[in-house]
């Protein structure tokens, strides 16, 4: 397992919201930025849901956590589609020391299978929008993956709920 981070944790106290992917995808670790890939639904989903006053690219990522908005991946090491990513590569429990540092309001995760590292159920047993609230932990969504390679899950519904808690 290496120790290097494919791509830098956006975390520092006072974010309203974190997302939470996977691990970089292959595109993302080669160009440094998160959710590069051309097909990846994230950076226009943000917009169009309200959660940015404009449409980001995905190398202005730092310039989120003035909006709020920070990053992380359950996985800081591996890179590639998560059947490639050895398993050792995810660490919930580093995430779990990097969220308890920052205290973000919120974490929304990017997918089902980032989501059931952190909480400890198999993805068949997570639905997606806002979990139940857990007392000292941040209100927690589950989001459709916005990959290309995850159309056929794809909903705009558990991303506009996010956006409306995000909204004041």
């Amino acid at each position: 397992m290496s120790e290097t981070h494919i791509l830098p944790d956006m975390l520092r106290p006072g974010l309203r919201l974190v997302f939470i992917g996977t691990a970089a995808s292959t595109r993302s670790a080669a160009e440094g930025a998160y959710y590069a890939h051309p097909q990846n639904r994230f950076w226009r989903t943000l917009h169009e849901v309200g959660l940015t006053p404009r449409r980001f690219a995905p190398h202005e990522f730092r310039d989120l956590t003035k909006l709020g908005i920070g990053f992380t991946d359950v996985s800081k090491t591996g890179s590639g589609m998560d059947h490639e990513i050895e398993a050792g590569d995810f660490d919930a429990a580093g995430l779990r020391a990097r969220l308890a540092k920052a205290k973000p309001q919120a974490i929304a995760f990017t997918s089902k299978r980032a989501a059931s590292f952190y909480l400890g159920k198999p993805t068949g047993k997570i639905a997606y929008g806002r979990q139940p609230d857990v007392e000292g932990e941040p209100v927690t969504f589950v989001l459709t993956s916005p990959s290309g390679a995850a159309t056929r899950y794809w909903s705009l519904e558990p991303w506009e709920e996010l956006a409306d808690w995000f909204s004041p």
